[in-house]
């Protein structure tokens, strides 16, 4: 994988690509992490595919950064494409990066052929008075736990397994406690005021770990399916971050569903 950048006034953002002239998957990580949670699947699919993958704004090597907006995001994400003359992209995007990659449909409708939600949640009104309360009060409560207390929970909540539990605890350790605290606000929470219902035209599969107990996770997707006919494939014995905790499976998933869009295609 090659790394490189682009800039605006809001700082750098670094993206990896493999550069090969093939069908192009975007791979959009969750809060807290960093472009090396698809470990598996750029193994996976870097010989056939194309790959992008980065450190979205805020995160890893992507600090620091201006202002953390889904607009910014997107723009983020359509200055990355255009710089590599794509004009046609899957979106993969676990957790957070579900919800970019929603709001990157939204104002980029024609370059997506086709979106996988991991352990992701839907745009639109799927949300509470209260789920929304909540969603502010996550930067201070976060504050009250102490540092190690609170990255050994975090890790164990996004896996299930003890290479998933380690990688989140590896990512972790790009973030002092305040900036840590800080991105679960960002993360969490930022989506409120641009919060919308999405009309999604492109396939759409919606990947979900059986044990996921992340906030509503679980909850919200079984309304997401319910609401639009997305497909929802459930991952026995998965967590949060389901493409660690059962890699193989997810990425067959991944695989059939990239190779039907591009049979349809042809």
């Amino acid at each position: 994988m090659i790394e490189k950048n682009i800039e605006s006034e809001r700082g750098k953002v670094y993206y990896w690509t493999s550069n090969k002239d093939a069908t192009t998957i975007f791979f959009l990580h969750g809060i807290t992490g960093n472009h090396t949670l698809f470990e598996k699947q750029i193994e996976a699919f870097g010989g056939k595919y194309n790959i992008i993958v980065w450190d979205c704004p805020c995160h890893g090597k992507s600090r620091p950064y201006g202002q953390f907006t889904y607009s910014n995001v997107a723009a983020d994400m359509k200055k990355i494409l255009d710089t590599e003359g794509i004009r046609e992209v899957i979106l993969v995007g676990q957790s957070l990066g579900g919800m970019i990659a929603q709001f990157f449909i939204s104002c980029y409708p024609d370059l997506v052929k086709g979106f996988v939600a991991i352990d992701s949640a839907p745009f639109g009104n799927y949300y509470s008075k209260s789920d929304l309360f909540w969603l502010r009060q996550l930067e201070w409560m976060s504050k009250m736990f102490p540092d190690k207390m609170l990255r050994k929970s975090m890790a164990k909540a996004c896996g299930t397994t003890e290479y998933a539990q380690n990688k989140m605890s590896e990512m972790l350790s790009d973030y002092n406690k305040q900036e840590l605290c800080h991105l679960l606000y960002v993360g969490e929470a930022a989506f409120i005021p641009e919060n919308k219902e999405i009309d999604i035209s492109c396939p759409v599969i919606l990947i979900l770990g059986e044990k996921d107990k992340v906030g509503k996770v679980c909850s919200y997707n079984k309304k997401w399916t319910e609401r639009t006919g997305y497909e929802l494939c459930i991952i026995k014995g998965a967590g949060h971050n389901s493409n660690e905790d059962c890699p193989d499976e997810v990425n067959e998933i991944i695989e059939n569903f990239i190779s039907s869009i591009i049979a349809n295609t042809n």
